[in-house]
């Protein structure tokens, strides 16, 4: 079993200090007047699914020795109101570039990640409904 280490200090108010295990860091906190610094967990969280999946669709279509000029996802989750605010849907919208590629080799890359490579997908997936569209820009 592949095991994680990653470690997140308190600086004070609502602010905090994650890094992980090779040692890069970032700033969490709160988004309120006096917090207002780095990003809020639950943004990590979208973010972390975003990022997962994009490592996986480049690592694909380069696999596939497609030619992958930029990849730009925008992420949008929808949280219930009421605590622990938790993400009943989440859509990613990847957008992509690339004189070879094909829908059906985007959709593939895409549906592979979020079904089988992802580890956030896998995770998140069991509470939220993760949809997803792209689209191929320059076709």
């Amino acid at each position: 079993m592949k095991k994680e280490d990653a470690r997140v200090k308190w600086t004070g108010n609502k602010q905090f200090i994650g890094t992980d295990s090779g040692k890069h860091s970032i700033v969490i906190s709160s988004h309120d007047e006096a917090n207002n610094t780095g990003m809020s967990p639950s943004q990590l969280l979208l973010l972390s699914l975003a990022s997962c999946s994009a490592y996986d669709v480049v690592n694909i279509l380069q696999k596939k020795r497609l030619q992958l000029d930029s990849l730009d996802i925008t992420i949008r989750g929808e949280q219930e109101p009421d605590p622990p605010w938790t993400y009943r849907h989440i859509h990613l919208k990847f957008l992509l570039s690339g004189h070879d590629l094909t829908d059906k080799a985007v959709e593939q890359a895409i549906k592979l990640s979020m079904t089988k490579y992802c580890s956030v997908a896998a995770t998140v997936s069991g509470k939220a409904d993760v949809t997803h569209e792209f689209e191929i820009l320059g076709k």
